[in-house]
Parts: structure tokens; C-alpha cells; sequence
């Protein structure tokens, strides 16, 4: 099941005690200021949680997987994540681990 924002405002809403509409607006300036700095090109980074960074893909050959076509991928930018060591351990050794 997919978090959406709406789950993590509601998330929010429940554990402080604010108004809802204050919730929808730290989430939302939450991720613009990640994707903010993602588009300047700088990483964003959160401590014991995780990195994002921009990373410059450079063309390739690629092959159209209906007729097998040949074909150049332009280069373009991705958005890699790198989690933390911490969130590395909570997610293989942690209470929520499925086995």
C-alpha cells in the first residue's frame, strides 16, 4: 500500500495538535523544498533517514521492445535515494520486518 500525502497529513493531523489546514501546509512546503533543491541540482539529505541526489544519466543505445528497433535514450537527470544506515537496520531488523 502506498503512503499518499493526504495519509501523511492525516498522520500528522492525529499526533499534533494543529489545525489540519496548517498540516496540508508543512507537508506541501515540505516536498517543494526537497524538490526545490533536486531541481537546483543539490542532494537533500536527512539525517538517519536518507539522501536524495541528482544524478546525470549520459545517452545511450537502447531498443524499442515492440520492433526491436535501435534507438538512442537522450541523457537526462534521475532522482537517486540512498537510505541511512539506521533506516537500513530498522527496515532488516526492526519490529516491522516481515519473515
Amino acid at each position: 500500500m502506498a503512503l499518499t500525502k493526504i495519509d501523511l497529513v492525516d498522520m500528522i493531523y492525529s499526533e499534533l495538535d494543529i489545525p489540519k489546514k496548517e498540516c496540508i501546509d508543512l507537508v506541501e512546503s515540505f516536498f517543494d523544498i526537497i524538490k526545490d533543491e533536486l531541481v537546483k541540482g543539490n542532494d537533500f539529505m536527512i539525517s538517519g533517514f536518507g539522501k536524495w541526489s541528482v544524478k546525470q544519466k549520459r545517452p545511450r543505445l537502447g531498443r524499442n521492445p515492440h520492433t526491436g528497433e535501435q534507438i538512442i535514450i537522450d541523457a537526462r537527470r534521475v532522482v537517486t535515494f540512498k537510505s541511512a544506515p539506521p533506516l537500513r537496520s530498522e527496515i532488516n531488523h526492526g519490529s516491522h520486518s516481515s519473515k
